[in-house]
């Protein structure tokens, strides 16, 4: 499990609110890009164990305006609410991402 521990946003360096978890990925990393060149909206949603950050992309379509499969690839963020580390994830629905989340979480610390 890829993580990285972020510039301290508190005094233990941990996010207390969705808008610090964004702003520690923004901190890190690049801001994403749709099809077209333009930013990607950027997005929080708060669970139990942290913050997932992640980027809409708008539908990309062919030079006729049909839709056409979106390029595979793409990361989200997770931000521990109890350690601030952030982790990768794939560019799932949110729901999926944070259930791999914890599937990788409980994993991890049963191998501790």
């Amino acid at each position: 499990m890829a993580s990285e521990k972020f510039s301290p946003t508190d005094a233990q360096g941990v996010p207390t609110n969705p808008e610090e978890a964004l702003e520690s990925v923004r901190g890190k990393y690049s801001r994403p890009r749709s099809f077209d060149g333009t930013l990607a909206p950027m997005h929080v949603q708060e669970f139990d164990l942290g913050y997932l950050v992640y980027a809409t992309f708008a539908q990309p379509v062919d030079e006729n305006g049909q839709p056409v499969p979106a390029p595979p690839g793409g990361s989200s963020f997770v931000v521990a609410k109890d350690t601030g580390n952030i982790t990768t994830v794939p560019n799932f629905p949110p729901d999926q991402a944070i259930a791999l989340y914890r599937k990788q979480r409980r994993e991890a610390e049963a191998s501790s």
